[in-house]
């Protein structure tokens, strides 16, 4: 891998973003239907995710036709190139059907199952996050040019916002909601967005000191992860592991291990 070749794979990513983002905002139908259900009728798919995790796909391809993709609605091929894309074309998919603002689509790059390169674009709020592995992490938005990123200093656990997310599946949720009440009194507050990537790319931002959730795919954190990373914050699963379906945890430093620790002892990897 050469070193340009992380920025060429940004540059397509932000572009494929770019043109999907389009796509949802301009093209949703008044009446947007469900093509078929995730994990519980609850957690739909609409016939936009397919058209535009199929946009993305479509144009890396004829640019990249060698690479690999894992995608969240059924895009997946090995490739030979060395390079996997990891796609979600619309998360925040409930917020998205239900007219509400806060859903993205979100692309990285992998070379040999490490993430080099990532984008959320989150057309709604009319801003775009970025990072290429090793030379930080910026945005574009409602102001003049990019904005480097960096995470907020680090506050007191207590005076800690922090960010949450609660699967689908009720004895799930059930779960997790008794996590979020124990963690209440000890934090300033939580929030709960609808978009993993968004919330990884808040917390890069300043907007946000930590954020945690069980359940998520990589297709979920794959960019959102390296932006948070590439912006001074700290990620990682349960104690000494990566971020996984089992737990995923990114905060600033002095944040994320009181917070990791705190979602252990409550065991919030599991029922």
């Amino acid at each position: 891998m050469t070193d340009a070749l992380p920025t060429e794979l940004l540059t397509l990513a932000r572009e494929a973003a770019r043109r999907a983002g389009e796509l949802l905002r301009d093209g949703r139908p008044a009446d947007l239907a469900v093509a078929a259900t995730k994990s519980s009728p609850i957690d739909v798919v609409t016939e936009m995710d397919i058209a535009a995790e199929k946009l993305i796909t479509n144009l890396i391809s004829e640019q990249r036709p060698d690479d690999g993709f894992l995608g969240e609605e059924g895009a997946s091929t090995e490739g030979t190139s060395g390079i996997r894309w990891v796609i979600d074309p619309l998360d925040g998919t409930v917020n998205y059907l239900y007219g509400l603002p806060t859903w993205s689509v979100s692309i990285a790059a992998e070379q040999d199952g490490e993430t080099v390169a990532g984008v959320v674009a989150a057309p709604m709020r009319g801003e775009t996050f970025h990072a290429v592995r090793g030379e930080g992490a910026w945005a574009t938005g409602p102001w003049e040019g990019e904005r480097r990123l960096t995470c907020r200093p680090t506050a007191p656990l207590e005076q800690a916002l922090v960010s949450t997310g609660f699967n689908y599946v009720t004895e799930v949720r059930t779960h997790q909601a008794d996590v979020a009440r124990r963690l209440i009194p000890l934090l300033r507050d939580i929030r709960r967005g609808g978009s993993a990537a968004i919330d990884l790319c808040d917390l890069a931002a300043g907007r946000l000191d930590g954020y945690y959730e069980r359940g998520l795919n990589a297709w979920d954190f794959a960019a959102g992860d390296l932006i948070a990373r590439e912006a001074g914050a700290l990620t990682g699963g349960r104690p000494g592991e990566h971020p996984s379906r089992d737990l995923t945890v990114a905060a600033t430093p002095g944040v994320f291990e009181p917070l990791q620790q705190l979602l252990e002892d409550f065991g919030a990897w599991h029922d």
